[in-house]
């Protein structure tokens, strides 16, 4: 077998995948068809969840002094903020919106993966592959001609929305692609009434969003309504950014020393299914998204964090392949769809049209922000530290526990503890209270019978009365009552012991 995993796309989600796995001690090939990486902004926002699950991998802190903290979003209709959200008060080590350009965000990963002892093989492009029984075989095509065969355990499509790992499996991509083009700016803008923080506003012609970039230099996304093909259009000048701003903004904004300009249409797509066989689809390749909101690259990294922990206890001979496996679309595609949603009521209402509709939802919206519940609300989901998985099959329900986190929630971080997860092995954790001489003895006897898949040091409950089993990715499998050792057995005997 010439690699256990073969990823095909080497952008932020391929990457964050092969850092995953490489870490674990999973061999990976990952290949990418561009002969460079890309020298473009892109997605521009890394949120605090993907922050988060970085910290695990050792390279969240590389990212951080990189990039700019931003720590609020602006709504923005008729001059006025009409709405603002504060990051700052989310619950995680990083309460705030990290602004990274997508190739720094690719550069750093690379390197970190480098560091592991990988490689991004470069010009190989798959041109065709079989799923069998006990591996998959797959055909690269080199820029001069070559092809070679590959024969590995498992391969991961993380190569875009336009997928040929997606078209190999047969998967439909259901969804829509609005009948609007965009136009997307790096720009330098002077005169911004709040510079350091995110922007959107809402106009009768449509929406304009702005979001720093470092020092001046900042990214400009508006639509230019409906139209039927972005094909034959020139991208916008220097100019048509600027009455953008004159007419959509809040006035006094110049724009100058223009970089990328382009445009763009939108596709809000998504498979129903995350895996066929021995094949998965991760990213893009799996779910497209209106760009209101920034969630789709965050949303595709997490795909990758989702599944590295489950291939790589199965590469190790630790678990079954299932449930675990199969666990991966069932999650990822739910919080696929419930981003879709969001994401499209998102652009629905920064896009409405006609006068009385504008008044009615301007006027809806800022009562809405003025409730410090709905505020939090919404800063936790753009975080996405609201993600979880409450119907997973991964979740057990063990002896009432009426106290949270409960069963598919994040569990908060712990100020003085290493993130769950760190480390080159894929654990889970048992969180439970053992001060006394029978709990210390049961909690060692368990987590010695179980030492490849938990930890053997117990830590600190979340509350009295409870105990905890969190997985690898920091989201709890198990809650029960303190003392019931039983469901903690049951629930790592299901995966350690069903061969």
């Amino acid at each position: 077998m010439e690699a256990e995993v073969l990823i095909v796309g080497a952008g932020p989600v391929g990457l964050t995948l092969a850092v995953e796995l490489a870490r674990y001690g999973v061999t990976v090939r990952i290949v990418d068809k561009a002969a460079q990486r890309s020298d473009k902004s892109k997605a521009l926002v890394v949120w605090s969840r993907t922050l988060e699950l970085l910290d695990r991998s050792g390279c969240g802190a590389t990212l951080v002094a990189a990039g700019k903290q931003v720590a609020a979003a602006n709504i923005v209709a008729g001059g006025k903020t009409i709405g603002r959200v504060e990051l700052g008060g989310v619950k995680s080590p990083h309460p705030y919106a990290l602004m990274l350009p997508q190739s720094e965000t690719e550069r750093l990963l690379e390197a970190h993966l480098n560091g592991l002892g990988v490689q991004v093989e470069r010009g190989l492009k798959l041109v065709r592959f079989t799923d069998g029984a006990d591996s998959v075989t797959a055909t690269l095509r080199h820029f001069d001609g070559s092809e070679e065969k590959i024969q590995s355990l498992w391969l991961v499509g993380c190569d875009g929305a336009h997928s040929t790992v997606r078209d190999g499996m047969r998967m439909v991509f259901t969804g829509d692609t609005p009948p609007c083009t965009w136009v997307l700016a790096e720009v330098r803008l002077q005169g911004l009434h709040d510079p350091g923080e995110i922007e959107v506003g809402w106009h009768a012609d449509g929406m304009l969003a702005i979001f720093p970039i470092a020092g001046e230099r900042y990214q400009v996304i508006a639509d230019m309504g409906p139209s039927q093909t972005a094909e034959g259009q020139p991208d916008p000048a220097l100019n048509d950014v600027q009455a953008l701003l004159d007419k959509r903004g809040r006035g006094g904004v110049r724009a100058s020393e223009p970089g990328w300009l382009t445009k763009f249409r939108v596709n809000e797509r998504k498979v129903v299914n995350y895996r066929r066989g021995r094949v998965f689809l991760a990213g893009d390749a799996a779910h497209v998204y209106s760009p209101a909101g920034a969630q789709g690259m965050n949303t595709g990294m997490q795909d990758a964090f989702n599944l590295a922990w489950k291939l790589a206890l199965v590469c190790r001979g630790i678990c079954a392949e299932e449930p675990l496996l199969d666990s991966y679309s069932s999650e990822r595609s739910e919080v696929g769809e419930q981003v879709l949603k969001t994401t499209g009521r998102i652009a629905s209402l920064a896009l409405v049209h006609g006068d009385l509709k504008q008044t009615m939802r301007n006027y809806i919206a800022s009562l809405v922000f003025g409730f410090s519940p709905a505020r939090s609300a919404m800063a936790d989901t753009i975080s996405e530290v609201s993600i979880e998985y409450p119907h997973s099959p991964m979740n057990a329900h063990g002896s009432k526990l009426f106290q949270h986190p409960a069963a598919g929630e994040r569990v908060p971080a712990r100020e003085g503890e290493a993130p769950i997860g760190a480390g080159d092995r894929p654990r889970f954790v048992l969180c439970a209270d053992v001060s006394e001489v029978t709990a210390r003895s049961a909690a060692a006897v368990l987590m010695g019978l179980y030492g490849q898949l938990a930890e053997e040091t117990v830590r600190a409950p979340f509350g009295e009365g409870g105990m905890w089993l969190v997985r690898p990715d920091g989201y709890v499998a198990l809650a029960t009552r303190a003392g019931e050792w039983d469901d903690v057995a049951a629930y790592l005997d299901r995966l350690a012991r069903r061969r």
